[in-house]
């Protein structure tokens, strides 16, 4: 598996502070090794989308699809409290 960024995704990564920036490369590396990884606490968010939601912090989300072989990240953001 890969990942890829929508242009979106990527600009609000770039964005997040040096903190959060190492947290998410952290939580990306568990996508790509297991999907099921308790620390990512992923799941389905929208099934008719196919989009998943998985835990950066406990205050932080990204969004992604799988598509083929590749986990398509879609937007990071505060989780919605």
């Amino acid at each position: 598996m890969k990942i890829a960024f929508s242009k979106k995704a990527l600009r609000e990564y770039l964005n997040l502070s040096t903190v959060l920036r190492k947290a998410a490369v952290k939580q990306f590396g568990f996508l790509l090794k297991n999907l099921k990884h308790p620390s990512l606490r992923a799941k389905k968010y929208d099934e008719t989308k196919d989009i998943w939601q998985a835990r950066i912090t406990k205050s932080w989300r990204f969004y992604f699809q799988i598509r083929g072989d590749v986990y398509y990240i879609i937007t990071i953001i505060p989780h919605p409290q």
